[in-house]
Parts: C-alpha cells; structure tokens; sequence
C-alpha cells in the first residue's frame, strides 16, 4: 500500500482518512481514494491521475479490479475489495527475454500524478523489437489510448505481451512466434516525444511489473524511473 513518500506527493490527499475507513463510491473525494487509486494501478488497474476523486475512470478500474479477483461489483470498495488490494500485486507465471538490449528508461510505478504500467526502452528508430517469449499474435495494428502501432501476443496462462509505438510490424495476427522472433521495428507512434519501446506485461488483463518477470540476467545498463529524451 501506499507509503510515506506516496502521502507526500499525493499532497493534501495524504493527510486524509486512510484506505478501508470508509466504503468509497462514485463520487468520493479525499485521501482514501487517492491511495485506493495507488493500490488499483499497482495491482495492475492504473484509472488515470491520482486526484483523490473517484469519478467515471476510478469506478471502471474499480470493477475491472473486482472481476479480476472474484469480488461480485456492488457500487463500492468495501472491506473485500480492500483486503484483496491489500494482498501482493499479481505476478506473471512465465519468465521473459527483454524485447531489446540495452538501459531502460520509465519502470513500472507512479510518474508524477500517473502511473506508468510498462517499462520503456529507448532505442533508435527503426531497432529490431524480439518477442519476448514464443506465443500468438492477438493484434497487430494501431492501438487506442495513444499506443501507436502495436502489437500483442498470449503467450499461454493468460499472460499477454504489448509492444508499442512502433514504426513498424513484421508480423501477422495469429502468426506464432518463436521467443526472439522479430515482432517490429521501434518508433515514435502514437503519443510519444521520441523513439522507444513501451512494453508490457499483462496477467487476465491486469498489467504486471514486467522487471519481475524477465529472466535474471546480468543487468545491461543502469535503470532509472527518469525519462531520458522526454518520452512519454
């Protein structure tokens, strides 16, 4: 859950009523909605800024997050929904390759009001893109919510990766692949300010830390939560 630094950068919202003191519905505002929009995007169900209000995105990632874990919607996050946010973020059960070498740039986690539910991988325009692991082309194609040009592959388990903003696809939908089969060409397509890779891991449809999912490897590069050439 939310810790002391996360209080400070949600400002006056973290010094409000904790998370569980009350049931939260549409229309909520204070410091409880703010962490319950923290613990939502770590479990995988970021709703856009963290504002402490609980409007029409909280409220759908709200119930994305109940379906997820088997909690019936009533209108609230009552004492069930908290308790299963309170539990450990979910984990993908298949271990990754990186889809590119080298230093990455924004993790998985909290980007100034937002969270960023992928990891990034600067690289010049036009560097090969590798799956990540052998699976099935589900989409292939311009994505909504400023991906760009994406593609997606399941990989088995419910496990799915995302490979966005690329210039260009190599691929067809439900072609499969082999781990480090070429899937594209980096780009800066969709809502970007310069080439890299957003790449994501995604478990049932709620998206993982996909560092916890990679193979333990000798690190290629130091890694950083800063954005180096103004990415997205």
């Amino acid at each position: 859950m939310p810790g002391q630094r996360t209080r400070e950068a949600l400002g006056r919202y973290g010094r409000r009523a904790p998370l569980g003191s009350r049931p939260l519905a549409l229309g909520a505002r204070g410091w409880d909605v703010a962490a319950l929009q923290f613990a939502l995007a770590l479990h995988g169900f970021p709703s856009g800024a963290f504002d402490g209000y609980l409007g029409a995105h909280t409220d759908a990632a709200r119930r994305r997050f109940q379906a997820w874990a088997g909690i019936t919607p009533d209108g609230t996050a009552g004492p069930r929904t908290v308790a299963a946010l309170r539990g450990p973020p979910p984990r993908s059960r298949i271990t990754f390759s990186r889809p590119l070498p080298g230093p990455t740039g924004d993790l998985f986690g909290p980007r100034g009001p937002r969270f960023h539910a992928g990891v990034d991988f600067p690289a010049a325009f036009g560097t090969p893109v590798a799956a990540a692991g052998a699976g099935r082309v589900v989409f292939a194609g311009p994505g909504g919510g400023g991906w760009g040009t994406m593609v997606v592959i399941a990989h088995g388990h419910g496990v799915r990766t995302r490979y966005a903003h690329l210039s260009r696809i190599v691929v067809r939908l439900g072609e499969r692949l082999a781990a480090g089969a070429s899937v594209g060409l980096v780009g800066a397509s969709g809502e970007v300010k310069g080439p890299h890779l957003h790449f994501e891991v995604l478990v049932r449809g709620a998206n993982v830390d996909p560092m916890t999912a990679f193979a333990r490897v000798a690190s290629p590069g130091r890694q950083s939560n800063r954005r180096p050439g103004g990415f997205h």
